[in-house]
């Protein structure tokens, strides 16, 4: 008997994987301290999260490929949007004692957001076909507009201190988890999200300080 591939590889999921690869050369960047090379990493894999759903939705799939889907996205934004930005937190402000634990609160949270996520998109894909139009909660992607803009700030002196990173990210780590209803974004709204991130690249890329901690 032919014995299948583990996992699935076609056209649906190639954005998934290429956000967690973006999410893991971002996590390569901060164990090097290229800290701005990891935030653009991350919003590379904002990128791509943004657009994912809209890519497999174009597609007839099967029972196994949506469940499938549903995991390996969350299994994804896990790395990208959880475990980099504790990572940076971390070690951008020093590798100090409040960094590990908020960085470790924060991936908690993270973890545990997506891991509930699963149970109502699997729950409501069986009784409801049409997409959800609400987030409960703030979603994980957040950060990835939020962290650069607090990067840029702190390097053009607007924060004179990385404390404003700590508080964005315990301020993120309890939106995950605090059940407020979100309306998702449109066309309208991802047109505007991708204007905004691509001003915070430009601004990374020719003014923002190259090196600096």
């Amino acid at each position: 008997m032919e014995r299948k591939k583990i996992g699935f590889y076609d056209y649906t999921v190639v954005l998934t994987y290429g956000g967690f690869l973006f999410a893991f050369l971002g996590i390569l960047q901060c164990l090097g301290h290229r800290f701005q090379d990891a935030v653009l990493c991350l919003m590379l894999a904002g990128i791509c999260d943004m657009f994912d759903g809209a890519v497999a939705s174009t597609k007839e799939r099967s029972r196994a490929e949506k469940r499938f889907g549903i995991q390996i996205d969350s299994l994804s934004d896990l790395v990208s949007f959880g475990l980099l930005p504790s990572l940076f937190l971390y070690l951008f402000c020093g590798k100090t004692l409040a960094a590990g634990v908020i960085g470790a609160g924060y991936a908690l949270c993270a973890l545990i957001r997506l891991a509930y996520f699963n149970i109502l998109e699997e729950e409501r894909q069986e009784s409801a076909p049409e997409k959800e139009k609400c987030y409960l909660g703030v979603p994980v992607t957040t950060v990835a507009l939020l962290l650069p803009a607090a990067y840029l700030l702190y390097d053009k002196g607007f924060f004179h201190s990385k404390l404003c990173f700590y508080v964005l990210t315990v301020f993120l780590a309890a939106g995950f988890l605090f059940p407020v209803e979100i309306k998702k974004s449109q066309i309208f709204g991802k047109i505007c999200l991708l204007v905004v991130g691509a001003a915070e690249a430009f601004a990374l890329l020719f003014f923002a300080s190259w090196g600096a901690v």
